[in-house]
């Protein structure tokens, strides 16, 4: 049905506005009681698809990756679609309204998206304000980055200010420095920048009377010497996990006619490479860290690859809106019949 007759619809809008929409129509079928019977699978909810990563029990290994619910306004309805988990963000400590639009583009000849929506989100405390109505219900990641008008010199801070609003209300932490939407931001993913932003946030977290997971977002345009050093910074500040891949510069073998709009590129062409990084941080760290594998996920067996690649978990960005929900149950039944 998705496929069908509900993504031909949406398509037929303005991507950025439909998501609105869409958040809108979700909220109301799940106050009516019918977003999960109408879009749910029990498959999902096998208990034998539960799993233990970095500390948190997670009930299935699919989740939503960050971007698609900034202010974490509709986490309660995908965890209703199937989703074992939801990342909400990337969350700044200030609101921020992002970069001009038009600044989302579907590429449908590609199955992508190209998107240069620059952290555009209502600041932390709106978010806080959401995560207060979950009750531990569903299990939540908090993916924290910069405000745009912030220098690197003084982003520590930020991140900061995002880690201690969130800690009482998420699950697990992401750091992102690899989105290619903010100015100047990927250079903190160079080795010393980043060792000092991760062995800040180390020192808050235990501070705390029970730490929580800090994982790290990369980029899928990093070199093998740059992967190296990001194996290296995992073990130097301890963190627990990489989330591999955040969205690409690289525009090879599109046909799309807007492919060469500025921004990070989602989607199919991204599957390879992603899947690449996975197995080259596994095999490089000697699978001493979990990863989450993103990037380019649009059938059960992209995500079996990136699994076998050494991913412990896996989200949904651009195959999800492409593929719609049955999407999850799909990976989900691959899962259990492997």
């Amino acid at each position: 049905m998705y496929k069908k007759i509900i993504r031909p619809l949406l398509f037929q809008f303005d991507p950025e506005k439909i998501h609105g929409y869409t958040f809108r129509m979700m909220r109301t079928m799940r106050s009516l009681g019918l977003l999960k019977p109408f879009f749910g699978n029990k498959v999902n909810e096998d208990k034998r698809l539960a799993r233990e990563v970095f500390g948190l029990s997670f009930p299935n290994p699919v989740g939503l990756a960050a971007g698609f619910d900034k202010n974490a306004e509709a986490y309660q309805e995908f965890s209703q679609l199937g989703f074992g988990f939801i990342e909400i963000g990337t969350v700044t400590p200030k609101a921020q309204v992002g970069n001009p639009k038009k600044r989302l583009f579907r590429l449908i000849e590609d199955e992508a998206v190209i998107n240069r929506m620059g952290f555009n989100n209502l600041g932390v405390e709106a978010a806080v304000k959401q995560l207060k109505k979950n009750n531990g219900k569903v299990l939540i990641g908090g993916n924290i980055g910069k405000n745009k008008d912030t220098p690197n010199e003084e982003a520590v801070s930020d991140y900061l200010i995002c880690f201690e609003a969130l800690f009482p209300y998420v699950d697990y932490f992401v750091v992102n420095v690899s989105s290619p939407n903010t100015p100047n931001l990927r250079d903190l993913q160079d080795k010393e920048p980043l060792t000092k932003l991760l062995l800040a946030l180390q020192r808050k977290n235990e501070e705390k009377t029970e730490r929580k997971p800090i994982l790290l977002k990369i980029a899928p345009d990093l070199s093998d010497s740059q992967l190296l050093d990001i194996v290296d910074i995992v073990k130097t500040t301890s963190i627990d996990g990489v989330i591999a891949t955040n969205t690409t510069i690289g525009r090879e073998g599109l046909k799309s006619t807007n492919k060469k709009e500025a921004g990070g590129l989602s989607g199919k062409p991204l599957t390879a490479r992603s899947t690449e990084v996975i197995r080259f941080l596994n095999k490089s760290s000697k699978g001493e860290f979990p990863i989450i594998g993103v990037g380019g996920i649009h059938s059960a067996d992209d995500a079996l690859e990136k699994l076998d690649a050494g991913a412990s978990l896996v989200q949904l960005y651009t195959g999800f809106i492409y593929n719609g929900p049955k999407l999850i149950a799909e990976i989900n039944k691959a899962i259990l019949n492997k």
